[in-house]
């Protein structure tokens, strides 16, 4: 199975303040805004929704927003290098390096699924120390698409490309989302995948239940990966 893993919420738990320093950072940088007061849902969102929709209360007109998208992810990214911790690793949600090394064993492929601009999430992720787990040249992430629903299939897609012989993207069937939002569950069914939600980010259980399976630790993870496996093989084709 190819496993999209999210980010935050997910296999990182509160490793966000530097991020949302370094967006705001960028933000102010290359639209001289001071941002707006008020509080932005931004769980499962990417970083360019989350841009767009500040600088949509802050009046910044619609086709500047699109002009300098790529100014702002490149300032994001150079400001996020800035305000990350040397250290994250204590932010690494409990038992997720035991649970990635037991499902890359089993012989799944795992991927990212994430709202964060690419640059952003490697670093995060090799500084929590579990970057290894996730290939180069893989996933799906904020720098790729606004729209979150967007992402499996680019997942799907670069999956693909690293067959013997590389061919076309990764069966539907054969992919699993792994998320701690409605989001998470969102764009996988968007995509026609499946999606585990795990209860470690800010959605209760019960907010979670459109998922095809919802656990509460990391450790929970494999039994729930080999079940819609069963389940995906078991399947007509």
């Amino acid at each position: 199975m190819l496993l999209l893993f999210d980010i935050d919420g997910t296999l990182l738990l509160n490793a966000s303040t530097e991020h949302k320093e370094a967006l705001h950072d960028a933000i102010c940088a290359v639209h001289r805004i001071d941002i707006p007061a008020g509080r932005l849902e931004t769980a499962g969102r990417t970083d360019p929704a989350i841009a767009r929709s500040i600088l949509t209360l802050a009046g910044v007109d619609a086709k500047r927003v699109d002009d300098r998208m790529e100014d702002l992810r490149a300032a994001s990214c150079e400001a996020y290098a800035r305000h990350c911790p040397a250290d994250l690793s204590s932010t690494v949600s409990p038992g997720m390096p035991e649970i990635l090394r037991h499902l890359a064993g089993a012989g799944h492929v795992l991927s990212l699924v994430t709202g964060n601009y690419e640059a952003i999430a490697r670093l995060k992720l090799r500084r929590a120390g579990i970057g290894e787990h996730f290939a180069a040249g893989q996933g799906g992430f904020g720098s790729d698409h606004e729209d979150r629903a967007a992402l499996p299939a680019v997942a799907r897609r670069r999956a693909g490309r690293r067959c013997t012989p590389p061919g076309g993207p990764w069966s539907r069937a054969g992919t699993i989302v792994i998320g701690d939002t409605p989001r998470d569950i969102a764009c996988a069914h968007a995509d026609g995948a499946r999606c585990i939600a795990i209860t470690t980010g800010p959605f209760e259980r019960e907010e979670l239940i459109g998922a095809d399976a919802v656990v509460d630790t990391p450790r929970e993870l494999a039994a729930a990966v080999a079940a819609l496996a069963a389940e995906a093989e078991a399947a007509p084709a």
